[in-house]
């Protein structure tokens, strides 16, 4: 969705000011996933947008495109990518454009970016520059001459002047050259003067641009870094700032609380002025924005109850272009949905077939995918060890459950709050060497105002049947067949790595596990088992196995314990259909030995 469009929506329902944050792109590739770690724990802050800042030039170019993509379409975040014009070849603004479109974003914030030194024909690397891109207004024009009214562009803005021209006045009339090119929002550069600010508003105004202008706010960290980022950007420091935070220089953590409570205090005034929404250039760090958001008291925990809306579905949604509308998904995927999405964009069935309609060859392929496993080496072996024996496996799986244990090879996030009500039975199952990778409780009928189970409109009721996915030893796996099949309220899959699969259910079509009930639709289904997906999750699933084996050395017992899962171990979902009893599937255990 475009910016201006969720602003005016955002701001239509409520008075509550809205807020989005800033991320620059990193160098090394553990950087960048860490950064995205990071991205994935702001999501639950609730932003509005996030902004990906553009390197220009070779592999950086095509990294903030990946990142771009991976925010929106993985991590769900609505994004908005920087472009910078002057001195960039006009293919690679049109390659750029077109992975933002193809990824669903909708939101550009165009820029000039720093002249090239030396020739004005061509740039550092020696590519022929455009000479219709000397200024972010010709970026502009040209995104709307190719791709209309789809992009809303974002501006800068600078409320204190620029280094190449300091008249303020001067500054307006580009700013508002650029907003008749198409500009549709400006964002500032940072600032700590809120009355400069303000008075740079209303001449905004009084020269006739009416966009959402939108102030860039960087919060204090540490006294060195605040001095240097205002020094470079040439900005005032208000004398109270200075006042305050000098005498405390030395101490980061005072420094830190004080600039929180300035910085809160800049931005309470601003709201108190008409600005609804605040960006933070975060400097891919969290902390001091989660403390100034929580100092205003604008955190999603500070939201009056009747304010708090449940999530739409009860997995998060993609934002990629053609999924926004995607309403099923198969169970499988529940604590991998970076791999779900990734792995299923090439799916031609999907997302415009029901689930278990078609038979696409392209279901289950896991050519290209690359690496699965997201640990290196190293950091596998320091989170989960050096198991030896089915024990230490056991060990580490009740570890997981336990909470001490923040993730598994299957499950990239800790454990959800969401089996607090089925954990003493998982512990139990686990504890007796069976290794459970997915599972929930069943639940019939709480409210969709629940606080774990919830999801979907107001007034409605949820549903799911107990689900248990576990890797299961050889030597009991016909054992756990056979109860299984006993009880008539059973669906299972039982497979190995080679794709040997016993199964009773009746069709090969969607089974559904979870469901909402509500006024005045349809009964929404946004859960399922079914026999195309979950073969291709098994492929998945071992190879994840296998992947972590070859972090350990070879004729290792590490090595050769994790690989003998998966070379004879079985994975099997069970799926007891009765969710009006909970501990029904519990019970198919109670004699497996």
């Amino acid at each position: 969705m475009k910016i201006s469009q969720k602003l005016q929506k955002a701001h239509s329902s409520s008075h509550r000011p809205t807020y989005s944050f800033e991320f620059f792109v990193p160098k090394t590739s553990q950087g960048v996933q860490n950064l995205y770690d990071r991205m994935d724990r702001m999501y639950e802050l609730g932003p509005q947008f996030i902004d990906i800042t553009w390197n220009a030039g070779g592999r950086l170019s095509n990294l903030t495109c990946e990142m771009v993509s991976t925010s929106q379409s993985i991590i769900g975040l609505e994004t908005c990518m920087h472009l910078t014009c002057t001195g960039m070849p006009i293919q690679l603004v049109e390659n750029a454009l077109k992975d933002a479109y193809n990824s669903g974003c909708q939101n550009i914030l165009a820029l000039r970016g720093d002249p090239p030194h030396g020739s004005e024909s061509t740039s550092a690397n020696g590519n022929e520059l455009v000479p219709e891109f000397r200024y972010a207004k010709d970026l502009i024009k040209y995104i709307r001459a190719k791709y209309g009214d789809y992009f809303d562009i974002g501006v800068a803005g600078y409320p204190e002047g620029h280094p190449e021209e300091s008249d303020i006045d001067v500054l307006i009339g580009y700013l508002k050259e650029k907003v008749d090119a198409g500009a549709t929002f400006i964002i500032t550069q940072m600032f700590y003067d809120v009355d400069n600010f303000l008075s740079w508003v209303e001449k905004c105004r009084n020269a006739g641009i009416t966009v959402p202008i939108i102030p860039g706010i960087m919060p204090i960290s540490t006294y060195a870094s605040f001095m240097r980022r205002a020094t470079w950007c040439e900005i005032n420091i208000p004398k109270n700032f200075l006042d305050q935070l000098e005498p405390i220089s030395g101490d980061d953590n005072l420094v830190r609380e004080k600039g929180t409570e300035l910085v809160a205090d800049m931005c309470e005034k601003m709201v108190a002025a008409g600005i609804q929404h605040l960006h933070f250039y975060t400097m891919n760090l969290e902390k001091a924005t989660v403390m100034v958001l929580d100092k205003l008291g604008i955190l999603p925990e500070y939201i009056p109850e009747e304010d708090k809306k449940n999530p739409p579905l009860p997995w998060r949604q993609s934002l990629a272009l053609g999924r926004e509308d995607e309403t099923v998904r198969p169970i499988f995927w529940k604590n991998r949905k970076k791999s779900y999405v990734a792995r299923t964009q090439d799916w031609d069935e999907f997302p415009n077939g029901r689930w278990g309609d078609s038979r696409s060859p392209a279901y289950g392929e896991l050519e290209n995918y690359g690496v699965l496993l997201r640990h290196s080496a190293a950091k596998a072996i320091e989170i989960w060890g050096s198991p030896k024996t089915v024990e230490d496996l056991r060990d580490l799986f009740v570890g997981y459950l336990s909470g001490k244990i923040k993730s598994l090879p299957w499950s990239d996030a800790p454990i959800s709050n969401e089996v607090d009500s089925i954990k003493d039975q998982l512990l139990d199952i686990n504890s007796r060497g069976f290794l459970t990778i997915n599972s929930q409780p069943a639940v019939n009928g709480v409210k969709s105002t629940h606080p774990v189970h919830g999801w979907g409109p107001s007034n409605g009721y949820v549903y799911q049947k107990a689900y248990l996915e576990l890797l299961v030893p050889p030597e009991v796996a016909d054992k756990v067949v056979h109860a299984v099949e006993k009880d008539p309220d059973v669906t299972y899959y039982c497979v190995d790595s080679r794709g040997n699969l016993r199964t009773n259910s009746p069709v090969d079509g969607p089974n559904a596990v979870t469901w909402g009930i509500y006024p005045g639709k349809e009964v929404i289904q946004p859960t399922i088992v079914e026999k195309i997906s979950f073969l291709a999750w098994k492929d998945e699933a071992f190879r994840l196995g296998a992947e972590w084996a070859r972090c350990y050395d070879e004729d290792t017992e590490s090595r050769r314990l994790v690989m003998g899962i998966v070379d004879k171990w079985y994975l099997i979902n069970i799926v007891h259909n009765d969710f009006q009893d909970p501990d029904a599937i519990f019970r198919l255990f109670n004699n497996i030995h």
